[in-house]
């Protein structure tokens, strides 16, 4: 059985960082890419960062580019994200993603992902 566990989600004021964090586990497919979802209350979920299987390869959202870092950790099965420069609009429920390969996963399509976590809140006050 797949699981993910996020943590690292709280609340910060505008400008502050946090850093979120995805143990994946009962998945061994070592070819899925891991992306980081949000949702904000009354919007549609949307794709913040991806990461390939080895983690060579990293696509952000225009709206995060420059201020978040996704990376991962295969032997322990994480795969985090660093979150910098927080803006009152980062202020959602996050979520990551897994099952799929690089090609599908950088599209930011949330059907294309059949695993997912619970979710962890970030609070960003201005």
């Amino acid at each position: 059985q797949v699981q993910q566990v996020e943590s690292g989600g709280g609340s910060v004021q505008a400008g502050g960082s946090l850093r979120l964090s995805c143990i994946v586990s009962g998945y061994t497919d070592s070819s899925s890419s891991v992306a980081w979802f949000r949702q904000a209350a009354g919007k549609e979920r949307e794709g913040v960062a991806v990461i390939s299987a080895a983690g060579s390869l990293t696509y952000y959202s225009d709206s995060v580019k420059g201020r978040f870092i996704i990376s991962r950790d295969n032997p322990k099965n994480t795969v985090n994200l660093q979150m910098d420069s927080l803006e009152p609009e980062d202020t959602a429920t996050y979520y990551c993603a897994t099952g799929v390969a690089w090609s599908l996963a950088a599209n930011f399509k949330p059907e294309n992902f059949p695993y997912w976590g619970q979710g962890t809140q970030v609070t960003v006050s201005s």
